[in-house]
Protein backbone atom coordinates (compact mmCIF):
# COMPACT_ATOMS: atom_id res chain seq x y z
CA UNK A 1 0.00 0.00 0.00
CA UNK A 2 1.07 3.56 -0.56
CA UNK A 3 -0.02 6.67 1.33
CA UNK A 4 0.45 10.16 -0.08
CA UNK A 5 -0.24 13.33 1.85
CA UNK A 6 0.03 16.48 -0.24
CA UNK A 7 0.00 20.12 0.78
CA UNK A 8 -0.31 19.59 4.52
CA UNK A 9 -0.32 23.29 5.42
CA UNK A 10 0.09 24.94 8.81
CA UNK A 11 2.00 27.74 10.55
CA UNK A 12 5.13 27.08 12.58
CA UNK A 13 8.28 28.72 13.85
CA UNK A 14 11.06 27.52 11.55
CA UNK A 15 14.21 29.31 10.48
CA UNK A 16 17.36 30.99 11.73
CA UNK A 17 16.59 34.63 10.95
CA UNK A 18 15.35 36.83 13.79
CA UNK A 19 11.94 37.47 12.24
CA UNK A 20 11.49 33.72 11.61
CA UNK A 21 11.97 33.04 15.34
CA UNK A 22 9.32 35.59 16.32
CA UNK A 23 6.43 34.99 13.94
CA UNK A 24 5.00 31.72 12.68
CA UNK A 25 5.23 31.23 8.95
CA UNK A 26 3.40 29.03 6.50
CA UNK A 27 4.89 25.56 6.08
CA UNK A 28 3.80 22.97 3.51
CA UNK A 29 4.64 19.28 3.87
CA UNK A 30 4.31 16.66 1.13
CA UNK A 31 5.09 13.03 1.79
CA UNK A 32 4.51 9.53 0.59
CA UNK A 33 5.52 6.12 1.86
CA UNK A 34 4.72 2.47 1.41
CA UNK A 35 3.75 -0.13 3.98
CA UNK A 36 2.63 -3.73 4.11
CA UNK A 37 -1.06 -4.05 4.84
CA UNK A 38 -1.56 -7.20 6.94
CA UNK A 39 -4.42 -8.54 9.03
CA UNK A 40 -6.39 -5.32 8.84
CA UNK A 41 -3.50 -3.32 10.31
CA UNK A 42 -3.38 0.04 8.65
CA UNK A 43 -1.65 3.39 9.06
CA UNK A 44 -4.04 6.21 9.84
CA UNK A 45 -3.09 9.12 7.57
CA UNK A 46 -4.92 11.60 9.82
CA UNK A 47 -2.69 10.47 12.70
CA UNK A 48 0.42 10.87 10.54
CA UNK A 49 -0.64 14.40 9.57
CA UNK A 50 -1.31 15.37 13.17
CA UNK A 51 2.03 13.92 14.31
CA UNK A 52 3.94 15.99 11.75
CA UNK A 53 2.08 19.20 12.56
CA UNK A 54 2.39 18.78 16.32
CA UNK A 55 6.08 17.89 16.16
CA UNK A 56 7.00 20.82 13.95
CA UNK A 57 4.95 23.29 15.98
CA UNK A 58 6.40 22.11 19.30
CA UNK A 59 10.06 21.81 18.25
CA UNK A 60 10.36 25.17 16.45
CA UNK A 61 13.22 24.06 14.21
CA UNK A 62 16.02 26.37 13.13
CA UNK A 63 16.82 24.51 9.92
CA UNK A 64 14.72 22.69 7.35
CA UNK A 65 17.46 20.06 7.38
CA UNK A 66 16.88 19.38 11.09
CA UNK A 67 13.12 19.24 10.62
CA UNK A 68 13.25 16.81 7.72
CA UNK A 69 15.73 14.50 9.48
CA UNK A 70 13.70 14.54 12.69
CA UNK A 71 10.33 13.96 10.99
CA UNK A 72 11.67 11.13 8.84
CA UNK A 73 13.26 9.42 11.87
CA UNK A 74 10.04 9.79 13.81
CA UNK A 75 7.96 8.25 11.03
CA UNK A 76 10.35 5.31 10.60
CA UNK A 77 10.37 4.69 14.38
CA UNK A 78 6.61 4.91 14.87
CA UNK A 79 5.46 3.05 11.75
CA UNK A 80 6.70 0.11 9.68
CA UNK A 81 7.16 2.09 6.49
CA UNK A 82 9.52 2.08 3.54
CA UNK A 83 10.38 4.33 0.62
CA UNK A 84 9.61 7.56 2.44
CA UNK A 85 9.62 10.68 0.29
CA UNK A 86 9.34 13.88 2.32
CA UNK A 87 9.39 17.53 1.28
CA UNK A 88 9.05 20.55 3.55
CA UNK A 89 8.47 23.95 1.94
CA UNK A 90 8.44 27.52 3.16
CA UNK A 91 6.40 29.22 0.42
CA UNK A 92 6.43 32.75 1.80
CA UNK A 93 10.02 33.21 2.99
CA UNK A 94 11.23 34.82 -0.26
CA UNK A 95 9.14 37.06 -2.52
CA UNK A 96 10.02 35.42 -5.80
CA UNK A 97 10.19 31.69 -5.03
CA UNK A 98 9.24 28.79 -2.78
CA UNK A 99 12.03 27.32 -0.68
CA UNK A 100 11.86 23.58 -0.01
CA UNK A 101 13.99 20.66 1.07
CA UNK A 102 13.37 17.06 0.04
CA UNK A 103 14.40 13.68 1.32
Amino acid sequence: MKISIKKLTFKSIIGILDFEREKKQKVVVDLSFEYDFRNDEFINYAEVSKLIKTTMKNKKYYLLEDAIKDISSLLYEKYSIKNLKLKISKPDILKDCIVSLSL
